[in-house]
């Protein structure tokens, strides 16, 4: 009889902790309604697209390095006009995004290339199927 008491109270002690851990981990996981996805058109003046590309080349790894909520920073130029620069954003949330722009990195960035900017517009968009993203980007498991 002790020995099934035994076995029953690991059987349980087991069955608490892995629902624990399922719990916890379901709590770090992003809700993909809640993330904000942007895309960012950013035309370069020319003879600052190499220092430009260099200064953003430094805040989106930091960014993403740094920040739990910063899921993508991934920038990117068009082949055929590289001065046309595009960046994929996108974090977990709202909040997410707001200390991003308080971060020393984002507004050394900002500061450093405002006279490079010839043109900036931010379209936010809405994803179509974000159950896939987490096999896309690993930091949303």
């Amino acid at each position: 009889m002790k020995f099934i008491k035994s076995a029953f109270t690991i059987l349980a002690l087991i069955f608490l902790t892995y629902s624990c851990g399922v719990q916890n981990k379901m709590k770090t996981t992003t809700p993909r309604d809640e993330m904000l996805i942007r895309i960012s058109e950013i035309k370069i003046e020319e003879q600052y697209l190499e220092e430009y590309i260099k200064i953003l080349k430094y805040e989106a790894e930091a960014s993403v390095r740094l920040e739990p909520g910063v899921i993508s920073i991934y920038p990117m130029f068009q082949k055929e006009n590289p001065t046309e620069i595009r960046i994929l954003e996108i974090y977990a949330d709202n909040e997410a995004y707001k200390a991003h722009l308080e971060t020393p990195h984002f507004k050394e960035y900002k500061s450093s290339t405002l006279n490079m900017v010839e043109s900036l517009k931010l379209i936010d968009m809405e994803a179509i199927d974000g159950e896939t993203m987490s096999k896309i980007f690993k930091k949303l498991e």
